[in-house]
């Protein structure tokens, strides 16, 4: 039987989620989706649409949709719902997860791989995160879970832009790309958004793309981290200064760009790593299983397509706090250049052990 996609969708308090998440119940998409909700959320969905005063914890919707709270725990109510499934009580094909406001995505993330009867169901595609374009700014200043929520996400959704000004919706959009590169970004209004925008985006799939925005990486005057070459075709203008991968890429955007781009140290960072020597299988796990260990609970999202000596074949790897997983890819096409490239998304990470410990994996 086929396994059920799971999206998680967050975001802060009163970003727009549970607007989002009224049309996804209420409209004719065809759809058969069920919504769990974490029941202390600042404005459960039951307000307006679902019948106050019941017992039950499931409520069918007009529209073919499912709605339950989370009674226990995620991972029983995961289970209740396949249950019910199985035995023909509830038809629904996808489940979509709101996270609280202030919740951190990666235990809910984590679920659908550390747990057996879970992972045996589902199959997680997504973090969809929408972020408040007016109260956004200040939020990711004062709080780690929005930036957490940032860090996960494979899809962002920019709500309320229509409430600032087109300079202060930039600026928010560069420091979105600087924490994460890997997820398109979108403003949205009233949560007016395409199914398709939300639904099997594959964030969690083992494929040859490496989904970091190309903007991330153009040349426009950026001050690259110590003067090093980002070695991007954008880039080549003879300063490749004899590195063998550009650490630079992270590209500091916020120098040089327009005088309204501040730069905020945000402890949420990315960097991109490329090498164009193949990677000693042995030495590389040894070497990445060794930061999992140390660095995981700050590894929100990373992943990669990968040169490794001995196969024609791209590696992929990915993973999300300590759980890392690798797959072979597709070959390398005959006229393709053979490099590696990874993108790191976390908290704090010390990015010159990490560059200078994949320099030894050769």
């Amino acid at each position: 039987m086929a396994l059920i996609p799971a999206t998680i969708l967050t975001g802060f308090l009163g970003a727009g989620k549970t607007t989002l998440l009224k049309r996804i119940l209420t409209e004719a998409h065809g759809y058969k989706i069920a919504v769990i909700e974490n029941e202390f959320g600042e404005e459960n969905i039951d307000t307006d649409i679902l019948v106050k005063d019941t017992e039950e914890a499931i409520i069918q919707m007009s529209n073919g949709c499912v709605c339950c709270t989370i009674r226990d725990d995620l991972r029983a109510t995961l289970a209740d719902l396949a249950e019910r499934r199985r035995k023909k009580e509830l038809d629904f094909e996808r489940v979509v997860i709101e996270t609280t406001g202030v919740a951190d995505p990666g235990p809910v993330a984590q679920t659908f791989f550390m747990d057996d009867e879970v992972a045996e169901q589902y199959l997680l595609d997504a973090v969809v995160t929408v972020v408040d374009a007016k109260h956004g700014m200040k939020q990711l200043d004062d709080r780690q879970e929005a930036r957490r929520q940032v860090g996960f996400a494979d899809q962002i959704f920019i709500s309320k832009s229509d409430l600032v000004s087109a300079q202060e919706l930039d600026a928010l959009q560069h420091r979105l790309k600087h924490m994460n590169p890997r997820a398109p970004q979108k403003a949205v209004h009233f949560g007016e958004v395409g199914i398709a925008e939300v639904l099997d985006l594959r964030g969690f799939n083992l494929n040859a793309k490496l989904d970091i925005d190309p903007d991330f990486l153009t040349p426009d005057g950026h001050d690259h981290d110590h003067g090093e070459a980002c070695n991007h075709p954008s880039h080549q203008h003879g300063h490749d200064h004899g590195h063998d991968h550009a650490h630079g890429e992270h590209c500091d955007h916020d120098h040089h760009d327009h005088a309204h781009h501040h730069h905020h140290d945000d402890d949420v960072k990315s960097f991109v790593y490329r090498a164009n020597k193949p990677f000693n299988p042995a030495k590389l796990e040894d070497f990445l299983g060794t930061v999992v260990q140390i660095y995981g609970p700050r590894m929100l999202r990373y992943k990669g397509v990968l040169h490794m000596m001995g196969t024609e074949r791209k590696v992929i790897f990915q993973g999300v706090h300590q759980l890392m997983g690798s797959d072979l890819g597709p070959e390398w096409g005959a006229d393709e250049k053979r490099e590696s490239r990874m993108v790191f998304i976390g908290i704090d990470l010390p990015r010159d052990i990490l560059e200078q410990g994949l320099d030894q994996c050769f």
